[in-house]
Order: structure tokens, then sequence, then C-alpha cells
């Protein structure tokens, strides 16, 4: 078997920690042995690109125990848990490719190492798997019976690719599932960035400007986690319902150019491109620090970071580089502006991937169910799925629902009764 990890010998902390994320995975598990005795997946040729990390070979380990024959590769150069990689090949049978730290050149020596697996349904998280096939791989696109995909910044990139025509096989949007979007971005997100950030710079939240770009659920997510740690917290958007859901919610609004000024600390948080640029990092604060939580480090806009530096200390703390300004102001970048819940922490906890990786393996199956039957574009999650998962989390969490009466499942399906 063919792999590329930092250490084979790093695997038996790496099975402790999958098992570690298992026992939080309850709807998954079920997923797992359901996808065991009916093997909905076998034979099937699989390449994902995610972030290699405890939950995601509980994942991985649920589409091989449904038949999959698969590959994994990084989805990030920062986001890969070594010893997770290594316990994947050596106790499950899993190649990976995947080092954290790897350069960008090593990132995509992965992604083709993945695709000359030559499959026929791809799951990725940021689109760069299936980007890559579609610009370099054109004579495989005809095989693949379709894609899933995880987060927000690759359901716009493939958003805009099926406008343009360019898309050439179906897409899942897994990313905008309810069990996903409202659960795994708010929650995960929320507090695995908190926690990212914490442990990079062991900063006190409390008393703290704290500025969010992006209103989204990842951003709603962090910012529901800094107040509740006693920031003060700022919102920069673009859009203005969103703006106005989060002056609503008590929090300032204002543009990025005012935050920029009295800022403690910044997260972007947009899936977009230099929400943090140097007509900013001229007026920040000493001692400013910018983390960045969307997928590509391009929402913070570094190589003008660099420019305009006099000087930068690399390393100051693990994960923190300290750029000092013309004006003689520090800056720290956390991360190398890469994703600060995934490079300097452990992402999201397995309780709420627990849903989302439950969805994706559901998607998968409904993939290969309708192979054939699929138009080439960028599919919502069916309803079905969805409803399923999240009855199926409420039970593990022995939570109970009311369920209609008869006489208001009538009332719902009718207009006759009024006033």
């Amino acid at each position: 078997m063919k792999y590329d990890v930092r250490d084979i010998k790093l695997a038996p902390e790496g099975k402790l920690r999958i098992e570690w994320a298992e026992r939080d995975m309850p709807v998954l598990n079920l997923v797992k042995e359901r996808f065991a005795r009916e093997m909905p997946l076998k034979g099937k040729k699989m390449s994902a690109c995610l972030h290699v990390t405890a939950e995601t070979a509980n994942l991985m380990r649920t589409l091989k125990a449904g038949g999959a024959d698969l590959v994994l590769c990084a989805s990030n150069p920062l986001s890969t848990q070594d010893d997770v990689a290594a316990s994947l090949v050596k106790d499950y049978g899993i190649p990976v490719y995947a080092i954290k730290g790897e350069d960008d050149k090593v990132y995509y020596e992965h992604i083709r190492a993945a695709i000359d697996h030559a499959p026929v349904i791809t799951m990725d998280d940021g689109a760069d798997l299936v980007s890559t096939i579609h610009f370099d791989y054109p004579q495989i696109m005809k095989n693949i019976l379709g894609s899933m995909e995880e987060t927000t910044t690759g359901v716009i990139r493939l958003r805009a690719m099926a406008k343009d025509g360019a898309l050439k096989f179906p897409v899942i949007a897994v990313n905008d599932a309810m069990t996903k979007n409202l659960f795994d971005n708010r929650y995960g997100t929320g507090q695995s960035t908190v926690d990212g950030i914490i442990r990079a710079t062991d900063i006190l939240l409390a008393g703290k400007n704290v500025v969010v770009a992006g209103y989204g659920w990842c951003g709603k997510g962090f910012a529901m986690r800094a107040k509740g740690m006693g920031a003060n917290i700022i919102v920069t958007e673009v859009d203005p319902i969103r703006a106005l859901e989060a002056a609503m919610d008590g929090y300032r609004v204002m543009t990025m150019a005012e935050a920029a000024r009295i800022g403690d600390l910044f997260c972007t948080l947009t899936g977009d491109i230099h929400v943090l640029r140097s007509e900013h990092f001229k007026v920040m604060k000493d001692g400013a620090v910018m983390a960045n939580s969307g997928h590509f480090n391009v929402e913070i806009d570094i190589p003008a970071l660099k420019k305009m530096a006099v000087s930068c200390r690399e390393g100051v703390r693990r994960f923190v580089d300290e750029y000092t300004m013309p004006n003689g102001n520090k800056i720290r970048l956390l991360a190398d502006g890469r994703l600060i819940n995934l490079a300097a922490a452990e992402g999201h906890p397995a309780s709420v991937m627990d849903m989302s990786f439950a969805t994706q393996s559901l998607a998968t199956e409904w993939v290969v169910k309708n192979a054939g039957k699929l138009e080439v574009k960028v599919y919502e999650v069916p309803c079905e799925i969805d409803d399923w998962v999240a009855r199926l989390k409420l039970k593990s969490m022995n939570i109970k629902m009311d369920k209609l009466t008869r006489e208001q499942k009538q009332y719902l399906a009718s207009w006759e009764m009024g006033t």
C-alpha cells in the first residue's frame, strides 16, 4: 500500500485519538453498522480531500465499512494530525497522503496521488480536489458519479463553476445541510476557533475588542463564544441582512476601516479574499492579533503585510509571527493565516462532526443509488437525510420530541378553517 505520512510509528497515539472521537459519534456509528451489513459502496473507488483528523478518520472507517475503496489526502497543509494519518494507514489499511506543515508543492503532490486512484466518487473540503481534476485530469471526469463538498468556501467555488458551465459532474453541497451548517459551522467553528486562538496566544478575551469579519454561521458561532468569555464584539459585514442581524444580536457593527483602529483581536470568517489588507494593517494598534478561520489563507493579505513590515520575528510563540510596522507597532499573525482552529487546535469536537459526517456518508450512498440520474449541478442534501440525522442525534442525547396529533396534521393540510 502506497502512502505518505510523517511517521508510521505515531500510529498507536493516533488510534487512541480515533477511538476517543468514536465514543462521541453515535450517529456515524449507526451509519457504519448499517453500511457494514448492506455494503452500499461496494467496489466504488473514492478519493477524499479532507482535514485529516480523528473525526475524519471515523468517517473514513464508515465509508470503508460500506465497501468503498478509498484514499485520503489533506485539504489544508496545517490541519493534519500526523498520528491519526499514521493510524489510518497502519491500523485501518486506508492509504493517506498528508503531513502537517507540508508545503504547497507536496500538498498538490498528495492531491494528485489521490486522483491517481481513479475515483468514481470524490469528497472535498474546499474544492481543491475537484478543481484539480477539472484543470488537469479531464479524462477521468466522465467516470465520476458525484462529489460531496464539506465547507462554505468549497460550495462557493463549485456554484461559481456551475454558473460558468465549467462543472462536469454532480456535486452535493453537504455544507448547506441543516445538520451541518447550523451546528458544525456555528457550534463547532465557534468553539474550536476560540480554542485555537487561545492555544496559540494565551490571550484573555475578557475586555478585548474582538473584530469578527463575516456574520455567517461560522462568524455567529465565534462571536457568541467570544462574547461568552467577556469580549466586546465588533462585526464587519457586506451583507445588509447579516449586518442588521448582528446589530440586533447586540454587537457593534462598523466598517473594517473603523474597526481596524480599535480592535485587539481580528478573526476573518468570510470565505473571501483580502478582508484584512494594507490600509487596515497601517492603523492597527500595537499588539493587535490577526487570525483566520476561513478555509484558505487569503482572507488576510499576507504578501502585503510582509511588504509593509520593516521586520518579522517568526515563532515568537508556536503558530505566532510578529510583524513590526513602520510606525513601530507590532502585529501578530497566527498560523500563517491558515485555519486557526485546525492549525493550532484540534478542529471541531467529535460530537458536532458526528452529524456532518453522518450526512457525508448518507449523501455518498445517495449519489451511488442515483448514479446516472443526476444532472451536472450543485445539489442540496435531500431533506430526508437531514431529518434522519437530526432525529438520531436527539435520540443519542436522550431528548424526546412531541408528535403531531391526527387533528393537527389535518389542520396543517387544510385551508378551510379560519378565524
